[in-house]
């Protein structure tokens, strides 16, 4: 009986590893890459669940050949774990910059958002969210464009078939030859 660590490792290979070696092997520019897969987790961040494949297929859109789709789709996916974990910073954040009044988190405010009787309160603790990632963005795109650019640069010099840039083969005058056309 296979363990869960393989099954776990299968996973992890087919969705992740394998589908970054393939954009790798393509040869697409470092920068390129960097700056799609900084994009992919900046929206993959978004903190309403649900919505960032939809931002991300805007910004592929939107930015055309300026961004690798598939790098932007995948380190979308790598973030949704991260994602779930930054609502509550996002949150925060949000009330400390707007000086809003603070979404208490407990069992209580919980069974008012079943009820609904704190949807009112819900709606502002979201603008809050949405508040603190729009703020946040720049600088988490910024900062993982400066991280990931160094990574790309080595991971694409060793799992590159093509070159990063193709390069123009000079000729001298004396090897290039006119053709003379009788009309």
């Amino acid at each position: 009986m296979a363990s869960p660590r393989a099954g776990w490792t299968s996973w992890f290979h087919k969705r992740i590893v394998d589908p970054l070696i393939q954009i790798l092997r393509r040869g697409a520019e470092p920068r390129l890459l960097a700056f799609s897969s900084a994009l992919g987790i900046t929206l993959g961040v978004f903190p309403i669940c649900g919505v960032t494949v939809f931002l991300c297929g805007m910004a592929i859109a939107v930015l055309g050949s300026r961004c690798h789709s598939p790098s932007v789709m995948l380190f979308n996916f790598i973030a949704t774990p991260v994602e779930l974990g930054l609502v509550v910073p996002f949150l925060r954040f949000g009330e400390a910059i707007s000086g809003g009044p603070h979404f208490p988190l407990t069992s209580d405010a919980l069974k008012k958002v079943f009820t609904g009787q704190a949807s009112r309160e819900v709606l502002l603790s979201i603008l809050h969210a949405l508040i603190g990632w729009a703020v946040a963005a720049p600088f988490i795109l910024g900062a993982l464009y400066l991280i990931l650019l160094p990574c790309f640069k080595l991971l694409v010099s060793k799992f590159s078939t093509h070159p990063s840039s193709p390069k123009k083969t000079i000729q001298s005058p004396r090897d290039v030859k006119i053709k003379v056309r009788d009309v």
